[in-house]
């Protein structure tokens, strides 16, 4: 069971990554989550409104087992397999988040701060949710696929349109942790 807690090693973990690759290479499919986003959509009838929306849905039904293994999945991990220890955080970090108002910094994985329901029916929480919703799938689909669907599919199929979504992908995450987490907390 320690084993399963703790982080895999590269030598355990890329290699079934990659195997998973693999198989989905051969078989001629794609891996990635916010394709479902449009699946479910067409599933809900958006095809009758959306050009975009109209395709046959059925045939990314295994892709659709992939959300619901990453649902029962995250389910299982967070209820059953959660290791209740410190995080280890770098004391400068967890001064700066205190700075900004988060108390109990490296003590959980989820700042109550951030995903508490009282956090969230704020009208801070729910307009980060709703801004931040809008501009995920806005940029989803103007990056052509989301940062599971780039950096593993694209990188591992060798496609420069992904090389450059990912370095854009962490771009983005830096100017989000350094420039905008500040404004938006502080």
């Amino acid at each position: 069971m320690e084993f399963i807690l703790q982080p895999w090693p590269w030598y355990v973990s890329g290699p079934l990554l990659a195997m998973i690759m693999f198989i989905l290479i051969y078989f001629g499919k794609t891996f990635g989550m916010s394709s479902n986003l449009r699946t479910f959509c067409t599933i809900a009838g958006a095809g009758k409104k959306t050009k975009f929306f109209d395709f046959d849905w059925k045939s990314q039904r295994w892709n659709l087992v992939v959300v619901m293994g990453a649902v029962i999945g995250g389910f299982i991990a967070s209820t059953l397999l959660s290791n209740p220890v410190d995080i280890h955080l770098n004391p400068v970090t967890v001064e700066s988040l205190s700075q900004l108002g988060f108390e109990n910094a490296g003590k959980t994985l989820l700042p109550a701060e951030l995903f508490s329901w009282d956090a969230v029916f704020s009208l801070k929480g729910l307009s980060i949710l709703i801004i931040g919703g809008f501009l995920v799938g806005f940029g989803t689909r103007y990056a052509g696929g989301c940062t599971s669907g780039h950096a593993i599919t694209g990188l591992s199929s060798l496609q420069l349109p992904s090389l450059i979504a990912v370095i854009g992908f962490f771009l983005g995450g830096l100017i989000m942790v350094h420039l905008l987490f500040p404004l938006i907390f502080g």
